[in-house]
């Protein structure tokens, strides 16, 4: 390898990374209704846990009501179950052939509580950063081990830009981390 590969690799891991956080972060409710609440919950289809989007249209007709009409009528109430079973604290309907989740207004606690939440998931998503920085540096010491030799202040100055890349991705982290606080905790 060498170290352009090793940063190029690290980048684009340390970007799935947070690219992983932002699609956690669409699933952490809101005082609003969006179809992503509820697309990834895992439901039992004949056996294997299926994501709600690939077994219903989701909708939102209302700003406080998500609407999930299921392709196959008989899974009905294995989706129900699912919501049920999420953390979410929804409270599912059937209607017909069609389930309605209507959006409670958030109290002030559980506001904070899905903050902290946030908080957690970014934690654990620099934690993630981290891991792909400590592997990109174990790397560049085995560049400076290996048949190559690379210059000492090479592999010391590819140390420093992998670092630099970890500090904008745990920017970027913050930055969503932020964001999604102020939108859960506006009433």
């Amino acid at each position: 390898m060498t170290p352009d590969s090793i940063l190029k690799d690290a980048e684009a891991r340390m970007d799935k990374a947070v690219e992983h956080l932002k699609g956690e972060l669409r699933g952490v409710r809101t005082g609003r209704a969006s179809t992503a609440l509820v697309e990834y919950i895992k439901a039992d289809y004949y056996g294997s846990p299926t994501e709600l989007k690939a077994l219903a249209a989701i909708s939102v007709p209302e700003p406080t009501q998500i609407l999930i009409k299921p392709f196959d009528a008989g899974a009905i109430g294995e989706i129900r179950k699912a919501l049920e079973a999420s953390d979410l604290g929804l409270n599912p309907q059937i209607d017909g052939k069609q389930i309605r989740i209507v959006i409670p207004a958030l109290s002030t606690e559980r506001r904070q509580q899905l903050v902290a939440h946030v908080k957690k998931i970014a934690e654990e998503a620099k934690v993630a950063l981290r891991n792909v920085r400590r592997d990109a540096n174990k790397q560049a010491d085995q560049l400076k081990a290996g048949d190559s030799h690379y210059p000492e202040d090479e592999i010391e100055t590819l140390k420093k830009e992998i670092q630099e890349v970890l500090k904008a991705r745990e920017g970027a982290v913050d930055e969503l981390v932020s964001a999604k606080s102020a939108e859960i905790m506006e009433v």
